[in-house]
């Protein structure tokens, strides 16, 4: 499961950063309560993954309301918006226990439209703005606006959006409080992970609490983060230029748009081929969309096994405009809204089994220059070694002076007790370092 989701607050005061802003969205709840708010919608801005639409739903949920959203796949244009949520903002019908409760006696729906920034305009603004505009003017509901560029929100006809709504601004979450969130998610899935890596993470994220556990859940593959794994974060840049790339070949119902995606990140087919296997689920939420979408990646990994018995890469073309272009046009409709891709589950498990053997094949070219022995001759020493270190700790610190091994590769011989037992190593060794120095003899 997806951790943004799992530790997604349930509560408002449980969303981290931006108190200013939830004391305003609160204040604005209260008005509702009361019957007498003074604007009808808010509208709550800022950057992507800083706690808008979290804040919204945890609102929602203190004040038991029901919630009305535009759904990711719903077309946000006039007549969409018309008939959802203007039809639920001045309706009144049973609520979400089955009780008939008037909103004199304080029964309320809450109205969330994601992303309004990103609606569908026609020439002449009669597109969703205006019927943005036309369901605040009329509602007897609290409307929730969500935008990441308010200025995109509120230009052309949005101009009225201005005086219609209260606007609240989200800022960057700060990074101690994201290394706060992110050591209590480690505590929670039982994981042991070094305050610097974490440190490390909060930093990338700038701000963006999404990002950052996302990073978190990338590495946690095993039960134990060190400090050393924020080196593995560098490949997050190219890995957050495919999910960009993703993102456009996904939402698009252009095939050559799709196509010239796939060739300007400059991937690998039977790589991407495994991104977008492990995404389309993701993105197409109709069983129509996800079957047509199969048929055509199926097809495309037709002609990348010819590719590889025939060694004929000519058809790899082939295979990347239907794992591209025929994906992007299997779908119906479009697909609105933020999606949360993932990293291949497949390839996360190879690079950690790469890892593993690279750190294995390591350690055995450092026993075999010890024993003066081949490397294939000393794997055959490491379950003996591995055995010996486990049952001694002195012992394991004198073999990692000895043979200079780095913790990782401790690690390997001795399980949870590396780190331990590498600074043991380190105190020895200086140690003895000190009684050379002092030896006249």
């Amino acid at each position: 499961m997806n951790w943004t989701e799992k530790y997604r607050p349930k509560s408002l005061k449980d969303v981290i950063g931006n108190k200013k802003a939830k004391e305003e969205l609160l204040k604005w709840a209260r008005e509702w309560q009361r019957g007498n708010p003074s604007k009808k919608a808010v509208i709550l801005y800022g950057k992507p993954g800083v706690g808008k639409t979290t804040s919204a739903y945890a609102l929602a949920n203190d004040f038991k309301w029901e919630v009305i959203e535009m759904n990711a796949s719903d077309e946000r244009n006039r007549e969409a918006i018309m008939r959802i949520a203007l039809t639920g903002a001045i309706n009144e019908t049973l609520g979400i226990d089955g009780v008939y409760r008037s909103s004199k006696e304080g029964a309320r729906r809450l109205i969330i439209l994601d992303e309004a920034d990103n609606l569908y305009e026609k020439a002449g603004d009669f597109g969703g703005k205006r019927a943005i505009i036309e369901t605040i003017k009329k509602t007897k509901q609290p409307i929730v606006l969500i935008a990441n560029d308010y200025y995109e929100l509120i230009k052309g006809v949005g101009q009225e959006l201005k005086n219609l709504c209260k606007a609240i601004e989200f800022k960057k979450v700060s990074k101690t409080e994201i290394v706060a969130l992110l050591k209590r998610i480690c505590q929670l899935e039982g994981i042991e992970a070094d305050i610097a890596l974490l440190d490390a993470i909060a930093t990338r994220c700038d701000g963006d609490v999404r990002s950052a556990i996302n990073d978190l859940q990338s590495l946690a593959y095993q039960k134990k983060l060190t400090k050393d794994m924020a080196s593995y974060l560098g490949y997050r840049d190219r890995e957050r230029e495919i999910f960009m790339a993703l993102r456009r070949i996904l939402k698009s119902k252009d095939m050559r748009t799709a196509i010239r995606e796939a060739w300007r990140l400059d991937e690998s087919p039977d790589n991407l081929i495994l991104w977008i296997d492990e995404n389309i689920p993701a993105e197409y939420k109709r069983a129509d969309d996800l079957a047509k979408a199969y048929e055509f990646l199926s097809r495309a990994d037709v002609f990348l096994g010819r590719t590889w018995r025939r060694q004929y890469y000519g058809l790899w073309s082939y295979a990347t405009e239907l794992m591209t272009g025929g994906v992007a046009v299997a779908k119906k409709g479009e697909y609105r809204g933020f999606t949360a891709y993932h990293f291949p589950k497949w390839l996360r498990s190879m690079a950690y089994s790469r890892q593993y053997r690279q750190v294995r094949l390591n350690l055995a070219k450092k026993i075999g220059k010890f024993m003066h022995c081949s490397s294939k001759k000393a794997l055959d020493f490491i379950p003996a070694l591995q055995k010996i270190c486990e049952n001694n700790d002195d012992f394991a610190a004198r073999i990692a002076i000895k043979l200079e091994l780095s913790l990782e590769e401790l690690a390997f011989l001795v399980g949870d007790k590396a780190n331990e037992i590498y600074k043991e190593a380190e105190a020895l060794k200086k140690k003895e370092k000190q009684s050379l120095l002092f030896n006249f003899k």
